[in-house]
């Protein structure tokens, strides 16, 4: 039963950002909204972490799985993705140095903040 609690806690979070998302004319997606109030839940007191903890650690463990329809996707446009492939192969690791550096510098400042 507490893992229903949590999980319903998780889907309505998620349901208030695609509500969001529909109401507010901006090109963000629904998940950041979801993000953003679990965020600002979790930060203001109002959820606490005991009340969702065990199954968003289920939730991040099962996450790699939920990568491989996307995976087939990719291979199932390989028609199309062949014709990017020099632009891909020059963009993913630029990209993804980016998003490291950036996650770094972020972690960097909070932890510095804090002190």
């Amino acid at each position: 039963m507490k893992y229903l609690r949590q999980l319903t806690i998780i889907l309505f979070i998620s349901f208030v950002g695609e509500i969001m998302n529909q109401l507010i004319p901006l090109p963000v997606p629904a998940g950041i909204y979801g993000l953003l109030i679990l965020l600002l839940s979790l930060s203001s007191g109002i959820l606490k972490t005991s009340q969702i903890r065990e199954t968003a650690l289920f939730l991040v463990e099962i996450m790699p799985v939920m990568f491989v329809p996307a995976a087939v996707g990719l291979m199932n446009a390989e028609n199309e993705l062949s014709g990017m492939l020099t632009a891909l192969i020059v963009m993913i690791p630029v990209t993804t140095t980016i998003g490291i550096a950036a996650a770094g510098l972020v972690t960097q400042f909070v932890i510095r903040r804090k002190k």
